[in-house]
């Protein structure tokens, strides 16, 4: 049998996934319905996903929070603390078959916790969806390429849609910056991303998107904490870029050191689609293929 991708440009899945994203963020804020199944305001939560999926929960986390909506703990699903009360859970996964996001709501289910588990999952197939009280199903975001992108800030909009926000100028940003990105952000010798509130989660995901994509050397910090030891790595041809609002007087530091700084004034999601243009357009000049990274598959199941 042909293979249906086997005559494709590398990154051709990346780049049709992540130029659709605008896309999939309109849709999500009009899931009305399935953002009435998130937790509602006042419960304590926890969001749990693994790499991506839990920079996401990271960020819906300090949203939830700054909104208002109440105590919301992100966790790595192998991290998690389960025994603190809480009235939810939100486990987010794009695939809902990784091993630890499996284990931890079975370990939920079969403990007599009454805290509702919410699964916000992409693969409609997946065993987590019979596992959970209430799943949010984005099949239409889901993705071939192992790299994840427009899933995560799908889900993202799905969950700021939830607390809100009107998402109609993150959308006009991310259509903008897919539209004008600056070819020499791609030629960098080393990146640091920074964050501050809900911005951390996307700075680590930008960090783990490079590194997936183009075998690049990324860090990722609270902005704040760059000064505490990472700005030493700060130097020419290296590149430290901003998510969102950034500390009085960092910029000028970082311009001192001989680095450049980067940061846009658009919505900060938006900027995250930025970076994946810049990671897909790094990976290819390379010569490989962020379809396929080294070392990677879609999920992450381990053997028994």
């Amino acid at each position: 049998m042909t293979d249906p991708n086997e005559n494709l440009a590398p990154g051709a899945h990346m780049r049709a996934e992540l130029d659709s994203q605008p896309e999939m963020w309109e849709r999500a804020a009009g899931m009305t319905a399935e953002q009435a199944l998130l937790p509602a305001k006042g419960q304590r939560v926890a969001v749990i996903g693994c790499g991506t999926s839990w920079f996401m929960a990271q960020s819906y986390a300090a949203l939830r929070e700054r909104a208002g909506f109440g105590i919301t703990d992100a966790y790595a699903a192998s991290e998690a603390f389960m025994d603190r009360g809480y009235d939810a859970v939100v486990a987010l996964t794009r695939s809902g078959t990784t091993t630890e996001v499996l284990e931890l709501v079975d370990e939920l289910k079969g403990s007599g916790s009454s805290a509702r588990v919410i699964g916000v999952i992409g693969d409609v197939t997946s065993p987590l969806v019979g596992m959970v009280d209430d799943a949010i199903l984005l099949p239409f975001a889901d993705e071939q390429s192992v790299v994840q992108t427009r899933f995560a800030t799908t889900a993202l909009a799905l969950f700021r849609a939830s607390l809100g926000e009107d998402l109609t100028a993150a959308i006009a940003d991310a259509r903008t910056a897919l539209a004008d990105v600056d070819p020499t952000l791609a030629g960098a010798e080393q990146y640091t991303f920074l964050g501050r509130g809900w911005t951390i989660g996307l700075a680590h995901e930008a960090a783990l998107k490079m590194r997936e994509s183009s075998q690049s050397w990324t860090e990722s910090y609270p902005s704040m904490d760059y000064r505490h030891g990472p700005i030493a790595i700060a130097a020419p041809g290296r590149i430290t870029w901003q998510f969102g609002a950034a500390p009085e007087g960092l910029d000028a530091q970082v311009a001192a050191t001989g680095g450049r700084w980067v940061q846009h004034a658009i919505d900060p999601m938006a900027d995250l689609v930025r970076l994946h243009r810049v990671a897909l357009d790094r990976a290819l000049a390379k010569g490989l293929n962020p379809d396929e990274p080294r070392n990677l598959t879609r999920s992450v199941i381990l053997e028994d």
